[in-house]
């Protein structure tokens, strides 16, 4: 009989527990709404570069950088990518299994063009930026910077840029924005 005693007060405390975790999740809290669906790296948004309208693509996470541009030989003539890191460093890009030319741009953690360079198409061969605090790279069809004017010290757009990385579910704050 002492074994059935003690199923039975198990179970009205397990009973009293369900209870009261059902009640402290009423009311009381804040309502909010359910957080939107975050945009990927597929989702292209329009960032001004030098004061001309980019459609970006912005890739943050390390799977999303490390395929970067691959395979796309249908890069509209406005179309890019930016490469998002969370602290400047010295960067990095090659053009594995990427068909077209490029131009790249390095950014500094404010977002202003540090040094530009043009990368041919399936060529494997790194190009590092000189400086060691670059936080960003951005890569569109050859001839971008030439036809745009983008000069060093020309920047991106930064309220547009913050933007897209909320939409995309991250904290600018995390990469250095304010």
């Amino acid at each position: 009989m002492k074994n059935a005693n003690l199923v039975s007060l198990g179970a009205k405390v397990l009973a009293l527990a369900l209870v009261l975790l059902g009640v402290a999740g009423c009311g009381g809290g804040k309502v909010t709404e359910p957080a939107a669906a975050n945009k990927t790296v597929f989702d292209h948004f329009t960032v001004n570069v030098g004061g001309h309208p980019a459609s970006l693509q912005v890739a943050v996470l390390q799977q999303e950088q490390e395929r970067g541009l691959m395979q796309r030989p249908d890069l509209g003539a406005n179309e890019g990518m930016i490469f998002v890191n969370q602290i400047p460093r010295q960067l990095g890009i090659w053009m594995h299994n990427t068909p077209e030319p490029l131009d790249l741009a390095y950014l500094n953690p404010d977002g202003t063009i540090a040094e530009t360079y043009s990368l041919l198409p399936l060529d494997e061969r790194t190009v590092a930026s000189h400086s060691l605090q670059i936080q960003y790279a951005l890569g569109k069809p050859k001839g971008w910077v030439e036809y745009d004017g983008v000069r060093g010290g020309a920047s991106i757009g930064i309220a547009a840029f913050t933007a897209a990385l909320k939409a995309r579910g991250f904290d600018p704050v995390k990469f250095g924005i304010k």
